[in-house]
């Protein structure tokens, strides 16, 4: 392996562990709601959704910003900085990564108890931390990415194929 396979391969395996051992506590932590029937836990994870939404609406501005304070304000003119870059290419897989993170939400919480839901808020918690994660290794180097990314993708992997799982059981 190469010394950038390496440092990708200990950061998706650092950031496997940590989403694991971060949902695993922050569920216990988590107060259980009150939710009675389907709404009422997928009001719950629609608020937990949000607090997930926070990092990429940074993201945005981030980029919006900097285009505004620079000859990049004209898109068309390829005059972004590799800053403006990287913070775009961040933006766009939060994109993708948020969506999922969306949909395996609500479609986990409507399949939990009341007392299972904390699951959803500790997810949420953990996708923000892994997202800035995911921004800040990849401004240092882009194979720093990958705490950020594999924890992400993995959690993502995890909510939907345990809605997917408990649906079908």
């Amino acid at each position: 392996m190469t010394q950038d396979q390496k440092a990708v391969a200990a950061g998706a395996s650092s950031g496997i562990v940590f989403i694991a051992a971060s949902v695993w506590v922050l569920q216990s932590l988590l107060p259980v709601p009150v939710a009675n029937d389907a709404g009422d836990k997928l009001a719950y994870a629609a608020q937990w959704i949000v607090l997930a939404a926070i990092p990429f609406f940074a993201m945005i501005v981030a980029v919006g910003n900097a285009r505004f304070l620079s000859e990049a304000i004209d898109p068309t003119l390829h005059k972004e900085s590799q800053r403006m870059k990287i913070d775009g290419r961040v933006a766009d897989n939060t994109t993708q990564q948020l969506l999922l993170f969306a949909i395996g939400s609500l479609g986990l919480a409507v399949t939990l108890s009341a007392t299972q839901l904390p699951i959803i808020g500790a997810a949420a918690i953990t996708f923000v931390i892994v997202r800035i994660g995911f921004w800040i290794g990849y401004r240092i180097r882009p194979v720093y990415r990958a705490f950020g990314f594999a924890g992400t993708a993995y959690l993502n992997l995890g909510l939907i194929a345990a809605a997917v799982w408990r649906s079908l059981t």
